[in-house]
């Protein structure tokens, strides 16, 4: 069994929804030796997420961008932590929604995304900074 982690720091993006799959894999360049196995993304954060989802068309990251915003709105009467800005408690929110981590199949050395997939960086705040994230690889 092959067991394999790093942790990396991504460029401080603007609010919105990122394709990150060239840059995970870049941090990983032993996921060839991993026939078969597992490979886990898990984000350091509160107010950032990751998914899984369409990497061609830029469109549909902006589409989420929009869909997550009317979901969960800036400036709701009712939320109480309100003390880094107005886009800090909906942050927290959209991280809860979207989730901390991916886990996508290794076959040959390779992720088993399909043809459209790419690893999403959401990144929920104005001006959320870098972002750490965790990258596990194992299997046979």
């Amino acid at each position: 069994m092959i067991f394999l982690q790093t942790e990396i720091k991504l460029k401080a993006r603007k609010r919105g929804f990122h394709i990150i799959t060239d840059e995970v894999l870049q941090a990983i360049p032993d996921i060839k030796k991993v026939n078969i196995g597992q490979l886990q993304v898990f984000i350091k954060h509160t107010s950032a997420s990751l998914t899984i989802n369409e990497n061609a068309d830029p469109s549909v990251r902006t589409d989420f961008e929009s869909h997550i915003n009317k979901m969960v709105p800036e400036n709701a009467s009712y939320y109480i932590h309100t003390y880094e800005g107005a886009d800090d408690m909906p942050a927290h929110i959209k991280a809860s929604l979207m989730g901390a981590s991916v886990q996508i199949p290794i076959s040959n050395g390779r992720l088993n995304l399909g043809i459209w997939q790419g690893i999403y960086l959401c990144e929920h705040r104005d001006f959320g900074g870098s972002r750490s994230v965790v990258i596990t690889a194992f299997g046979n």
